[in-house]
């Protein structure tokens, strides 16, 4: 688990040296494990003796992932999102202090996107992570109001007190609205996506540009999160 996780959103190659840095193994006991690991094809190296993530280990991931059965139930609905909004949707699910994005879809020349599939950011700074922060248990909220708020922009909320109230605006209003959260020139808005219980499942998004117009998403998004909800109604998540 340490060599895996030493690989990063952003880093999809590393040398076995970097690998025994980040996950504190001895080099000869990193190179041997990433040996075994190579040989089942859980990892695979470069022409360059690089080390990347296997195929196999993708394989047997997507067939374990909790979130599949939600993806799959969402992607139909993000596609005609997508489609209307001509710049990013998305799907996030809460996973400790941070929202976990398990889908995307982006299109060339879309407005500038921090978020990617199987990436992360806190909870306080995105649209998704604020609609399910809004709707996460009691101690969470209280745990991250506590904590640090990391500020990306001037905009991103940075405080306990604003938090607060962002909070109970979303539970209020039904979505999060976030202009210039991440960056000046970037919008994020956010509806929560609920199962047959009401619990809410996940979140929603749309990155689009940082203007006027930004508003005219919230019922398409609300109309996409009613038909998943109706959809997880009928599925195994139901059961």
């Amino acid at each position: 688990m340490r060599i895996f996780e030493a690989f990063g959103p952003g880093e999809r190659a590393l040398r076995v040296g970097e690998i025994a840095a980040r996950s504190g193994l001895h080099r000869a006991t990193a190179s041997r494990l990433v040996a075994e690991l190579v040989e089942h094809g859980l990892l695979v190296r470069d022409a360059d003796r690089r080390v990347r993530i296997g195929v196999r280990m993708w394989e047997l991931a997507m067939r374990a992932s909790p979130t599949l059965s939600l993806r799959e139930a969402v992607m139909p609905f993000l596609e005609d999102l997508h489609g209307v909004v001509g710049h990013h949707a998305q799907l996030g699910v809460l996973d400790g202090v941070e929202v976990l994005f398990v889908e995307r879809l982006s299109a060339p020349g879309s407005v500038i996107n921090y978020t990617r599939i199987a990436g992360r950011l806190p909870l306080h700074a995105s649209s998704s992570g604020l609609v399910l922060l809004a709707h996460a248990p009691h101690d969470l909220r209280e745990a991250v109001l506590a904590a640090p708020l990391r500020r990306y922009t001037p905009e991103t909320i940075a405080t306990p007190e604003r938090l607060r109230r962002v909070l109970a605006d979303v539970r209020r209003h039904g979505y999060a609205y976030c202009p210039g959260h991440l960056h000046a020139d970037a919008l994020g808005v956010a509806v929560p996506v609920t199962g047959p219980d009401r619990q809410v499942l996940a979140a929603l998004s749309v990155i689009v540009p940082n203007d006027d117009g930004g508003r005219a998403v919230v019922p398409v998004l609300r109309a996409a999160a009613r038909g998943i909800a109706r959809t997880l109604g009928n599925s195994p998540l139901a059961e």
